[in-house]
């Protein structure tokens, strides 16, 4: 029998403490994260948002303009364009409104149909269907009353971060300079160029993360229209473009912007089948979207694999809901570049970047 040598005990006890302060500090970090996220979500969409401005802000400085104006300018841009989403968001609610008679009535004529269909085959009269869903609404009353509360909530909280995101901006970039220095006077000054590297990578990394995102946006609103023009929605381009941009808004963007194409095929074709087409496409294409086309699309720019792509999206929507699922990605991103300039976390490097496959084969 060959002999095998026994590890030593010394080594066994450092890893286990070592192990042991991982995962204490990742718990930590993950309820700081939690509990912290009405102050850190907006912080960090407005970091976000500051470092995309950064170069645009230096560009206008460059041409003479002062520093207030440039960053003025600059939000005031953000501020167009988040406008426009939202006036495209009410513009499809009232183009459903305006639909809203002739699609209420095929409602009714649906739910007629299923109330004959439940009466013939299971023998459950009409009255019985009645006395049921109105026992059925006044059981979900409180729990109705309790959703109203939690949308309102959101609403609320959506509210709040509109209107402090920008004002968050607007500081970081007045106060750039003071904020980099501070940043460096924490670090040895032999680690100066080091972070300054980091840094200017970060703002790169954000910049690959948005067109990244403008690329998936794109995909989306292709494969939207595709589907839609195969089952014969009218307008099936116009319809799925607006559904890719609208779902820059979590979950309502989505919804909304189906609305409209589920009333007008059902209208147009007078039959339950289309509308279900229409729910079917946007249903496989988030799910392309979430889980293959963003991970995919954005993984390749920022040099991170699929794997800790959708593992940082499922965190992120654990942690910190919609807002963690698209911010997780820049922060891991981040980690991953002090992670290439560390010594002891060249591994971590390794295991978040995308390079291992591409070696050359001998």
């Amino acid at each position: 029998m060959i002999p095998i040598s026994k590890i030593p005990n010394t080594g066994s006890t450092s890893w286990k403490f070592s192990t042991t302060k991982i995962l204490q500090s990742v718990v930590l970090v993950c309820v700081i994260l939690y509990f912290g996220k009405t102050l850190f979500i907006p912080l960090s969409f407005s970091l976000l948002i500051s470092f995309i401005l950064y170069p645009v802000c230096k560009w206008m400085e460059h041409k003479g303009m002062s520093q207030t104006i440039a960053i003025l300018i600059a939000i005031f841009m953000v501020l167009f364009i988040s406008s426009g989403i939202l006036y495209l968001l009410f513009l499809q609610i009232n183009e459903f409104l305006t639909e809203w008679e002739p699609f209420k009535i095929k409602l009714l004529e649906a739910l007629a149909q299923v109330s004959v269909y439940t009466s013939e085959h299971f023998g459950i009269t009409t009255e019985e269907q009645t006395i049921f869903f109105k026992n059925a609404i006044n059981n979900s009353g409180s729990e109705t009353f309790s959703a109203f509360k939690t949308i309102l909530y959101s609403l609320s909280g959506y509210a709040f971060f509109i209107l402090i995101i920008p004002v968050f901006s607007a500081l970081i970039l007045y106060h750039r300079s003071m904020l980099a220095e501070v940043l460096y006077q924490i670090f040895p000054s032999d680690k100066k160029e080091t972070v300054h590297e980091v840094l200017v990578e970060t703002i790169s990394a954000y910049y690959n993360f948005i067109k990244g995102m403008a690329l998936v946006y794109l995909i989306v609103g292709l494969l939207n229209s595709i589907g839609l023009a195969i089952i014969g929605i009218p307008h099936p381009f116009v319809f799925g473009f607006i559904a890719s941009i609208l779902t820059f808004i979590p979950y309502i963007g989505i919804m909304i912007s189906s609305l409209l194409p589920i009333a007008i095929s059902w209208i147009t074709f007078n039959s339950i089948w289309y509308p279900l087409g229409v729910i079917l496409v946007f249903s496989i294409v988030q799910i392309l979207e979430a889980y293959v086309i963003f991970p995919f699309a954005v993984g390749s720019r920022l040099k991170i694999n699929t794997l800790v792509i959708i593992l940082m999206i499922t965190a992120g929507g654990i942690l910190w809901g919609a807002a963690g699922m698209i911010l997780f990605i820049p922060f891991i991103s981040i980690i991953k570049l002090i992670a290439e300039r560390t010594e002891s976390l060249k591994t971590l490097s390794l295991l978040l970047g995308d390079g291992i496959h591409k070696k050359e084969k001998p």
